[in-house]
């Protein structure tokens, strides 16, 4: 039995299940292997809690579309959970548990018994608070359980041809603001347009802007750092202190996960 035939023979005997889909490629695979098996009896539940960039909501209703699953969505603002917008280490904990909840109160309306997401066993490695939270809501994780790794996901997915198979991870826009330093509507915003002023500039498709306290601090990949020769440089600087940064500096570093989450308390 391969790792897919194993996911999707996880769905075996669930009546009903909602997948919780973000635009990424892990929740596409549980999506894709979940209808496989349930038909109509799997819906997929995207969360537009205003932190989600529009590209990434864009991204899941094309990956429901190729799928042929029904997808359903959460309309609510994270903005509004004063735990969430004072931004502590605890952050992606609050938000989750936010989230649990609105599907759980979702599942019931459209009795659904079991929620499932796209976990994987790579996420088991970092901090990752939110998948406690989910997992204290009795969130179930079946890319962990059928004990896939990203790399395998993302061969699987082009196997099947899913068209986010090789689509750069993300999450949400609140991760690029230091701990410490409270989300605000005007910082996600700015931090939105940034990225795709530098995505449309420079044709790189893994891009963080990162808010320091206002000055836009980029990430990218470490091999992409040369795509940005002074010419593009200062176009990029001009158009982000157009949206209100007040200075822009390149990572020489390159681009890494929660890199900044040491900078603030």
């Amino acid at each position: 039995m391969t790792n897919l035939d194993e996911l999707t023979h996880w769905f075996e005997n669930k009546n009903k299940v909602f997948v919780a889909l973000s635009g990424g490629v892990d929740s596409a695979l549980v999506a894709y292997a979940a209808f496989q098996k349930l038909g109509n009896s799997a819906v997929a539940v995207t969360a537009d809690y205003k932190t989600l960039s529009a590209e990434e909501l864009d991204t899941s209703k094309t990956i429901c579309s190729e799928i042929g699953i029904k997808q359903l969505f959460l309309d609510y603002s994270e903005l509004e959970n004063e735990e969430f917008v004072k931004n502590n280490s605890n952050r992606c904990f609050h938000c989750r548990m936010e989230l649990g909840n609105h599907l759980i109160a979702l599942a019931k309306d459209h009795n659904v018994e079991v929620i499932v997401d796209g976990t994987n066993l790579d996420d088991l490695g970092d901090y990752r608070p939110g998948i406690e939270a989910l997992k204290q809501n009795g969130i179930r994780s079946p890319l962990v359980e059928t004990h896939f790794s990203k790399s395998k996901i993302r061969e699987t997915a082009k196997m099947i041809g899913l068209s986010v198979f090789d689509k750069p991870s993300n999450s949400c826009l609140a991760s690029r603001i230091p701990w410490g330093q409270r989300v605000t509507a005007e910082k996600l915003t700015r931090i939105e347009f940034g990225e795709t002023i530098v995505k449309q500039i420079t044709n790189v498709k893994q891009v963080r802007v990162r808010d320091i306290d206002g000055s836009a601090k980029i990430e990218v990949e470490k091999n992409m750092l040369s795509v940005f020769d002074d010419v593009v440089f200062e176009q990029i600087t001009e158009k982000l202190k157009m949206i209100g940064f007040t200075s822009v500096e390149i990572d020489q570093e390159g681009y890494k996960p929660g890199k900044i989450n040491v900078i603030a308390d």
